[in-house]
């Protein structure tokens, strides 16, 4: 049993790193098909080119109401940090497993005011992993059923996880992304924002409202944590039952009926094990 759990700790900081963007990856990909069909659904989709810093200043897009919590708000894109990432709406921790979630009760990207998203840093396809490594004058791109954005960063600072600030309205429209810092750690808050200096606004056909995402004060995402300690524990139930199960099986069996018993066994180890930790996770008091 001691051997067992000490296999277990060992995989599971293999599964915090790597595994868990398995799960990132695929909600991914339905959010880019369902933000591709809310497009369709807001205005005759055609060829947006990016958009050009003008002299004057950019013509924010019309208040409307936010997604559902853990549709998609947009597609964020960073080159300088190879990033393009469907941002949700929501940062509880069920959202950002699928991705990058937009505050709630923050105006939307392209609206007026503070638009704020929250980032993994080193788990869940770790979007926000090099965010440290944009400056001032680095361009962030937004592209929402309302259009495509472009933001250039002004600051990168870090604050006290309780220091809601950062994500206070403001007069101008910008961009404020917030991540765990240092890497590995949830001590504190790495938070880049960025101007908006031009877009290209598209027909969007839903009405306008400013009901739902501007109700509220928005909080600095700490990652919540649903307690769902139930499926945690049964699934490491299983996990203890299918090790005692071949423990006594093994030594009965001989040749290749042994392998065989070993092999499949292992490998449906490592399957409950897989669905152990994905319960197991969100129980942690911090998540990166």
């Amino acid at each position: 049993m001691l051997l067992t759990a000490g296999v277990l700790v060992l995989l599971f900081i293999p599964y915090l790193l790597w595994g868990t963007g398995l799960i990132t990856a695929r909600a991914q990909a339905d959010l880019r098909q369902q933000f591709a069909q809310a497009q369709r659904a807001h205005h005759d989709q055609g060829a947006l080119h990016p958009p050009k810093p003008t002299t004057g200043p950019p013509v924010v897009a019309p208040a409307i109401a936010a997604p559902a919590p853990g549709g998609p708000v947009g597609i964020l894109s960073i080159p300088k940090i190879s990033l393009s990432m469907v941002v949700v709406e929501g940062t509880d921790a069920d959202q950002l497993r699928s991705g990058p979630g937009h505050y709630p009760g923050t105006p939307l990207p392209g609206e007026g005011g503070n638009a704020a998203i929250a980032g993994h840093r080193t788990t869940y396809l770790h979007p926000f992993y090099n965010l440290d490594a944009l400056v001032p004058g680095d361009a962030i791109d937004v592209l929402t059923v309302q259009g495509l954005f472009e933001y250039h960063v002004t600051s990168s600072q870090a604050v006290d996880p309780s220091d809601v600030a950062v994500v206070a309205p403001t007069p101008q429209p910008m961009l404020t992304l917030t991540t765990c810092t240092p890497r590995y750690s949830a001590s504190q808050r790495l938070v880049v924002q960025a101007v908006l200096v031009a877009d290209v606004l598209t027909r969007v056909s839903a009405p306008a409202t400013t009901s739902g995402h501007h109700a509220g004060t928005a909080q600095l995402a700490d990652t919540p944590i649903r307690k769902d300690w139930w499926a945690a524990i049964g699934w490491g139930i299983a996990v203890v039952a299918l090790v005692i199960t071949l423990w006594i099986l093994a030594p009965r069996l001989h040749g290749g009926r042994r392998a065989a018993l070993v092999i499949g066994g292992t490998v449906m180890w490592l399957g409950v094990v897989y669905f152990f930790f994905g319960a197991l996770a969100p129980l942690l008091p911090a998540s990166f």
